[in-house]
This record gives structure tokens, sequence and C-alpha cells, in this order.
């Protein structure tokens, strides 16, 4: 990562999500010697220099959602150049929903370096906090902001046996979480997640419909996050005794072993043994 003509790259920088202890020793570094330091807001990232007592002598230049466009190809120049180039977001991962997919793109498109510097992820600390299940889970960012497309994206999503994870704005929080409820079930089990890491935490892990009358009955202050759990699986239907006799006899025929037959039957349907044995052996009428 040496600043040489011709070795330059992009790193991506993860931000601390209010408290500026989780910061690691690389975000430090990366800060200190970058030539370019890019920044969703230049003011919260001079706040954080100062907190980690960081001095940035690179040049500092605004990159938001109004900038990208204009903005990524200045920054892909200057790595091709050379060029140590930062990206820092307010709060976690760049690209995460927030500025950086766009730069990430560009930079590969054009055989420019790039690296990461990992840091803290409110959809993970989010989810690790809920007590809901971790095995498994997808990110859907931030739900569209009026009613009748958030309730579409909803209704696509009620089979989703997965836990889910949203970012959601303190003054829209309330109508989706009614709309969450409606879509999913006021009693699949919720966690909202405020604030993470900063000084007024708040977890609350309650059932979607109290979680929608908890933020009706006073608009939630801070950073959001949701994490719901996914749809009950639903088991599926039992196979027919013509179809697990349909099966054995096709195996037969290609020269399977009518015992080889019934226990590959059975594992192709996650049946016990006996229970295709007896679909193909019934009992006789005594």
């Amino acid at each position: 990562m040496e600043n040489s003509p011709g070795n330059g790259r992009l790193i991506l920088l993860g931000a601390p999500l209010g408290n500026p202890g989780d910061a690691s020793a690389r975000l430090r570094d990366a800060l200190g010697r970058a030539d370019v330091v890019a920044a969703e807001d230049t003011r919260r990232l001079t706040r954080l220099a100062r907190d980690l007592d960081v001095t940035i002598t690179g040049k500092i230049v605004s990159y938001f959602e109004g900038n990208e466009d204009r903005r990524t190809p200045d920054l892909v120049d200057a790595v091709l150049d050379g060029a140590l180039v930062a990206l820092v977001t307010d709060a976690g991962m760049p690209s995460v929903s927030d500025p950086g997919y766009r730069l990430v793109r560009a930079a590969l498109e054009a055989g420019a370096p790039v690296t990461v510097a990992p840091g803290p992820s409110a959809v993970t600390t989010a989810l690790a906090l809920s007590g809901l299940p971790t095995d498994r889970f997808c990110f859907e960012g931030f739900l569209p902001r009026t009613g009748g497309p958030r309730r579409a994206r909803l209704r696509a999503l009620a089979a989703e046996e997965r836990t889910l994870v949203f970012f959601e704005a303190p003054h829209r929080v309330a109508a989706a979480l009614t709309d969450l409820a409606a879509a999913f079930g006021a009693e699949r089990p919720a966690a909202l997640c405020r604030e993470l890491t900063k000084t007024y935490e708040e977890v609350l892990r309650r059932p979607l419909g109290e979680l929608a009358t908890w933020a009706a009955e006073g608009e939630p202050r801070g950073e959001i996050t949701l994490v719901v759990a996914g749809a009950p699986a639903v088991a599926a239907p039992a196979p027919a005794v013509a179809d697990l006799r349909a099966a054995v006899a096709d195996l037969e025929a290609g020269g399977t072993s009518r015992r080889d037959a019934i226990a590959a039957v059975a594992v192709e349907y996650g049946l016990r043994r006996r229970d295709v044995y007896a679909a193909v052996h019934p009992p006789t009428a005594g």
C-alpha cells in the first residue's frame, strides 16, 4: 500500500457506527496516509478524525449521492495516477446502503486496485443483538418510501424463511412497522435496534404488532435497523403412495435391486425406509 506512482489504490474504510472506540488501527492509518479522502459528510469526517486524534494530510472531498456520478471519474483517475484514495461514509461500510458501489465498479472496470479496511456494520451488529436466527439472513436495505410500493415489496417477502434486516428512517418507521405487521402477521418476532453503539443504544425485541404500536405512540429518534424473523417453514406435502411405487419401479427397471431402490427413494423424499417399503409392499388383508 505504498503511495508510489503506479501503485495507487482505492481503500474502503469501515467507520464506527457511533462509538469512536470501534475504529480499527487500519482506518486510523489510512486516514492519516491517504492522498485523497472522499467522505459522505466532510463535517462528520472532521469530527471522526478529531475523536481519533488523526491528522488528515490528504485532500478531503465530498462524495455523496448527489455528486457520485460527477466525482467518480476524478477519484478513479487519482487511483490510476498512483494516489491512495480512501472512501469513508457516515457510519459502517461504504457501498452497503451508502455511497461507494459506483466508485468500486468504476475502479474495477478501469483496472484500479480496490481493497478494504473492514469495520463495523449495522447489519451484522443488529442481527447479533436481535436474538433471532443468524444462520441464514438477507439484507433488504431501505424499504420504498411510499405506502403502495412498500406494501408490494413486503408482500413479496412475506414467505421468505431467512431472517430479514432492514434500514429505516425514524419518521417512516411507524408506517413501515404497520405495513410489516399487516404483511407478515402481527405476531412475527422482530427487533428494533436504535442508535447502535451510541450512548442511548436501545434494542426492543417484540412482535411486529407491538413494535408498530410503540412506534406510533411517539416517533423514535436516531438511526434504526429492523430485524424480522423469517416465515415459518412450510412442510412439503407427503408424497403419494403411487409416486413412491413408481420411483422404486423406475430404479428397478434400471437394474437396481429392490432393497437399494427403496433406500434411494427414502433418501430422495426424506422418508424412513420402512415408509417406502410399506408403500411398495402394502399389508395384505388377513
